[in-house]
């Protein structure tokens, strides 16, 4: 499609080059940590965060015993608060008194680089290299995940117990630090990715319910969406039980998509959608594409969005 569309009598043509450049953008880290309850641990892990870099959310959930934190700035500001808040939840979580619902193998449980910009990816890739090596040198053992094949979930497979066992057993090497888990706070996943959406809907219904919509609406042989993460839980402090996802392709599965489907699946099994909850932040893309397609509007698509069009190197 052109660059811009003009209306009647209009000329049509490329878009005109601005008279500057972008500047570099920062990159982006989501780092997970296992713990969503102790206000006290999750406030100093921000503290360590915030001296260096620019935090921009932090979300907490008690059920899963788990915050979010994201982030952005440099790769020596985000290589530096990583680092410290590393130190932090080493200090503050003992991953064997942990009860979280969230799958996880770490105190500092996964370390996420994203690129602002798709072309900065070797940038993050770059970045994830460092870090991983300034935790590995904390004392912590680093597997360094590359999703679809050896992301998170490969790794995270039956907790911290089966993670130490496929250690000791040569099954995993990890790519920085000590060849065995650190006793309270186990290992770290760190990786560069595109941005994600981390997305949960909460359900009115049968824990039962919420797993078998899970295993329909995830990535598996022969069916499910492309590039869907889906697990069913129970909430009991909530009250609800909910198919938490990680959709890794926005492009290719739009969220609202997704959504549709499981409130359909839902209806279907006797179940109700009590509402939906954004983990962290999501990317301008995966919003204009739902209200693109609420508005019917023909072709419409990131580039008629001149906030991100100005963000084009």
């Amino acid at each position: 499609m052109p660059a811009y569309a003009a209306g009647p009598g209009c000329r049509r043509g490329p878009a005109p080059r601005w008279p500057y450049s972008v500047s570099v953008l920062p990159l982006e880290s989501v780092p997970n940590f296992s713990e969503g309850r102790d206000g006290a641990t999750i406030a100093a892990i921000g503290d360590a965060l915030s001296r260096e870099t620019r935090v921009l959310d932090v979300h907490s959930d008690v059920d899963h015993n788990r915050s979010v934190f994201t982030l952005v700035g440099s790769e020596s500001e985000l290589t530096a608060a990583l680092a410290a808040a590393a130190e932090v939840a080493c200090d503050r979580i003992d991953l064997r008194r942990q009860d979280g619902k969230h799958p996880r193998i770490g105190a500092v449980d996964v370390v996420p680089i994203v690129p602002i910009r798709p072309s900065d990816m070797e940038r993050a890739q770059s970045c994830a290299r460092v870090v991983g090596a300034r935790l590995g040198a904390l004392g912590l053992p680093v597997f360094m995940y590359a999703p679809p094949e050896r992301g998170p979930a490969f790794y995270r497979k039956g907790g911290p117990l089966e993670a130490a066992r496929r250690l000791a057993d040569g099954e995993l090497t990890p790519d920085f630090g000590p060849g065995l888990l650190h006793p309270s706070a186990g290992a770290v996943l760190v990786g560069a990715r595109p941005p994600l959406i981390a997305f949960n809907v909460n359900l009115q219904g049968a824990l039962d319910v919420a797993r078998e919509i899970a295993s329909l609406v995830r990535e598996h042989e022969g069916g499910g969406f492309p590039r869907v993460r889906a697990l069913g839980l129970a909430l009991p402090k909530a009250g609800v039980v909910q198919v938490s996802m990680n959709i890794e392709d926005w492009a290719q599965t739009p969220l609202h998509i997704v959504v549709a489907e499981i409130t359909g699946l839902a209806e279907e099994r006797g179940a109700t959608v009590v509402g939906t909850e954004l983990v962290g932040l999501i990317p301008a893309g995966a919003v204009l594409a739902a209200g693109g397609a609420a508005l019917e509007i023909d072709g419409f698509d990131a580039s008629r969005v001149l906030e991100l069009r100005l963000l084009e190197p």
